[in-house]
This record gives C-alpha cells, structure tokens and sequence, in this order.
C-alpha cells in the first residue's frame, strides 16, 4: 500500500490544523489496514500520535494530544485524517501516517509494528 499524506503548514499556537493521508492499495481497500500516525521532532525519536482501526470504531490517543487531537477516517475514500487543535509548539514535527494489516491492539503504539509509510508532512507551531 501506498500512502500519501497532506495538510501541514505553519500554524501559530492555538491554531488548528487537518492532515489527510490516503491510501493506495493494490487488490485491497483500505479498511483492511489499521491506520496511524506518528511524529518526530528535530533531535528526537519517532513518537506515537493516534491510531484507528480498521472500522473507525477504535481510537488510540498518546497522552500529550488526548483531548485536542482527533483520528478518523473514510473507507470510501481510502482516507484518514487528524484533525489538530489547540497546537502547541512541541507539537511541531514531521507528522508521518502508517498503516499495518496484521497489527494487535497492544502494539498499535509501536512504530516498528507498522509495514508502509507515508513521505511525512511538516508542522510547525509558532508560540
């Protein structure tokens, strides 16, 4: 599967953003893969942002966006999103999407679980 994510820009604090990740998939529909996102900042590791799963009806949060940060996705468009609000500076990274067919929940927070990724898209918060 190929993924393709958009929407990061420069944004200042408070403000919001949207990314969108759409998925390619030869032979498969996109509901057959669990869907993540990730980040990483200058300096740091890869770091665990939201995941979905493959009907939409699971969410996975890391700590640092639960309550400001929203996952979904549409099966029909071979698409996710992440809509982010309230950004803060420390939100600013390189925002990967990921996707895996064969991930369990207790590893949906585990970059290295995850087969295919997406190029990354900046976002930075200005304060």
């Amino acid at each position: 599967v190929q993924l393709q994510a958009s929407g990061g820009g420069l944004v200042q604090a408070g403000g919001s953003l949207r990314l969108s990740c759409t998925a390619t998939a030869s032979g498969r529909t996109s509901s057959s893969y669990v869907m993540g996102w990730f980040r990483q900042a200058p300096g740091k590791e890869r770091e665990f942002v939201a995941a979905i799963g493959r009907s939409g009806g699971s969410t996975y949060y890391a700590d640092s966006v639960k309550g400001r940060f929203t996952i979904s996705r549409d099966n029909a468009k071979n698409a996710v999103y992440l809509q982010m609000n309230s950004l803060k500076p420390e939100d600013t990274a390189v925002y990967y999407c990921a996707a895996d067919r064969g991930i369990i929940q207790s590893s949906i927070r585990n970059s290295g679980e995850y087969d295919y990724w997406g190029q990354g898209t900046q976002v930075t918060v200005s304060s």
